[in-house]
């Protein structure tokens, strides 16, 4: 695997959190009493569920969109996306008054594809697959001349992400571990940017659906495995790695970390129940891993990354 051309430095996360200050919440961190008894450690929230669009991809989304020159923006941005990343690209163009297309597959939840077109994007389905998805991508790309903005391999998306893990160190001292979930590992890969540099003593876990679970058999191999349409209850972990991010996954991840279905749907209803925050199934994983190997996280204190919130009210899956 070759070296990316360009990998983002903690200097460009650190003017990501200045450029995108004033469109992004900053997200507040949870504790659970009940949690920590569950788990036999101290956890700590951070809820990107709460965030601007209700996801953390609206961090790199604003770098992105607020990074391009005039000229640049004139032309619009446009991304292919399961869901997050496109409804949080839409909400920064609109912020921006820019044109925004989105390539979604047409599995895709009903509400992130609606909440696209409320932010005023246009909406382009394609199969639930990887190359469907890359080859009607193709086709926007080559009419608009958008830019195109990466879901995950993009140094600008990354260094937005990574702001997600510099206010967590700056709300909660001295964790010994953080995790969160890994799709395509924008935002594990943004932990990795900013941990390694201002807390290189906290050790990084990403967790992974069992069905979905590409990024784990690619760790164990020391190379890139992609699959091309998995099928899991996370709909936000189903795209592979890529250069980029295989990069900050193979050099600083210590480990990942798998769940089930019936476990990360588990996981969920009692984040629902016992926390009253309203969280979607792929960032049940980290907690439903967690759970899953007590043992390793007991008497610790770990940051947990909630990363969204966008749920198809009427299809929960444990109705």
């Amino acid at each position: 695997m070759t070296t990316p051309d360009i990998i983002p430095t903690y200097d460009d996360v650190v003017a990501a959190h200045e450029r995108i200050a004033p469109h992004i919440h900053r997200t507040p961190v949870l504790t659970s009493e009940f949690m920590n008894e569950l788990t036999g450690a101290q956890l700590f929230f951070k809820c990107e569920n709460l965030q601007k669009a209700g996801a953390f991809k609206a961090r790199g989304a604003s770098n992105a969109v607020f990074g391009l020159s005039d000229a640049q923006a004139a032309k619009g941005v446009a991304t292919h996306s399961s869901g997050n990343h496109g409804l949080c690209l839409s909400y920064a163009a609109g912020r921006r008054g820019i044109p925004v297309s989105v390539v979604v597959p047409r599995t895709a939840p009903e509400a992130k594809k609606e909440a696209m077109r409320g932010y005023g994007a246009t909406v382009v389905e394609c199969e639930p697959s990887t190359t469907s998805r890359e080859k009607v991508f193709a086709d926007v790309v080559a009419q608009s001349g958008a830019d195109f903005v990466h879901p995950y391999n993009d140094p600008r998306v990354i260094a937005g992400q990574a702001t997600c893990s510099k206010e967590l160190h700056e709300q909660v001292e001295d964790l010994d571990a953080v995790i969160a979930p890994i799709g395509g590992g924008g935002m594990i890969s943004g932990t990795c940017l900013t941990l390694s540099n201002i807390s290189p003593s906290t050790k990084i876990y990403a967790a992974e659906p069992e069905q979905a679970d590409d990024a784990y058999r690619s760790f164990k191999a020391g190379h890139i495995i992609a699959d091309d349409a998995p099928v899991t209850v996370a709909d936000g972990l189903k795209v592979p790695l890529k250069d980029l991010t295989w990069h900050f996954v193979s050099n600083h991840v210590t480990d990942i970390l798998l769940a089930s279905e019936q476990e990360i749907i588990d996981a969920m209803y009692l984040t629902w129940q016992r926390m009253k925050i309203v969280i979607e199934p792929s960032c049940a994983v980290p907690l439903a891993t967690i759970i899953k190997n007590r043992e390793l996280f007991a008497g610790q204190r770990v940051g947990v990354v909630i990363t969204g919130g966008n749920v198809d009210l009427k299809k929960l899956p444990w109705m």
